[in-house]
């Protein structure tokens, strides 16, 4: 086993003793990760062919097919509105808190007075989950007592009313994402080099033309991250609406009919485990665009 040294070309023998630490730092995680995650995911692929309640062995399963697909497509009521959700979550997603997020990592990178100070209020909610974030919001939207109808004088159900509730979650949702990707985007600026500021300033370019013309296309790959981190994010909402009603009454999202499914009263194992391998086609299909983006990086 080889590693290469900081001169070009150079490289040095691994001991026996290095061989044995790095087979273990890499082994472990990676067997915890196949354990964990891949196997599991596997399973429920394979789970998704049949219909089972979850009760008796899992070989007396009945062998069904795509039938659970043509199910979920054709005469399953929630699903559609739960894509049109999770599509909403997501295209607000990208027009909200990233908009919002890189232009305060725009401003806050520029070292203003108290700039620590607002990085930390505005990263300060991404450390909550989105469960607690629910709560907290409940401040606000409560019908009798919350702050929005305080100061609007109307008496809106903004968690119940299935005309509002959605975009109510988004908010609260995306007060938490945009601290994320602030936080993600200042990291990236610390990394561009400050000679191409200087040069696009010598070519006349004001600021905002600098950041859109040179800062942001040098950023691709915090821009890949960013794009794949709200995908999964729209994907993977799920405890904000499951604290509220349980993804129902307008807040139908996939994630929220998986667990529906699966660990509800209706027991329905394999239907369940068809939703949830839509949902892995979906988060995958963006994985291996942003693994692509990033293998093709570190080979350039």
């Amino acid at each position: 086993m080889l590693l290469r040294g900081g001169r070009r070309g150079r490289r040095r023998r691994l001991t026996d003793r290095d061989r044995v630490v790095v087979s273990v730092m890499v082994g472990v995680p990676t067997l915890l990760v196949i354990a964990l995650v891949w196997v599991p995911a596997l399973l429920s692929v394979a789970l998704s062919f049949v219909r089972w309640n979850g009760l008796g062995s899992v070989g007396d399963a009945d062998w069904v097919g795509l039938q659970n697909y043509r199910d979920i497509v054709e005469i399953y009521p929630p699903f559609w509105p739960a894509v049109r959700h999770n599509l909403i979550w997501l295209v607000a997603l990208f027009l909200g808190p990233t908009v919002l997020g890189i232009a305060l990592a725009a401003v806050l990178d520029r070292e203003l007075r108290g700039s620590r100070l607002y990085q930390t209020a505005f990263f300060l909610p991404t450390v909550l989950s989105l469960a607690l974030i629910g709560f907290v919001w409940q401040l606000v939207y409560s019908a009798d007592q919350g702050l929005l109808n305080g100061l609007t004088g109307s008496s809106i159900d903004w968690y119940g009313d299935p005309e509002y509730n959605l975009g109510a979650v988004i908010v609260a949702s995306g007060w938490r994402h945009t601290g994320y990707i602030m936080l993600l985007y200042l990291a990236g600026l610390k990394g561009v080099d400050p000679a191409l500021r200087e040069a696009a300033k010598l070519d006349g370019c004001g600021e905002v033309q600098t950041f859109f013309r040179v800062v942001f296309p040098v950023m691709r790959p915090v821009n890949i991250i960013v794009l794949v981190i709200t995908v999964i994010e729209s994907l993977r909402a799920f405890d904000l609406v499951w604290v509220i009603n349980k993804g129902r009454n307008g807040l139908e999202l996939i994630s929220a009919l998986v667990t529906q499914n699966i660990v509800g009263e209706a027991s329905r194992v394999g239907f369940g485990s068809a939703l949830a391998t839509i949902m892995l086609v979906v988060s995958t299909v963006f994985i291996v665009v942003y693994l692509r983006t990033v293998m093709r990086e570190d080979n350039s």
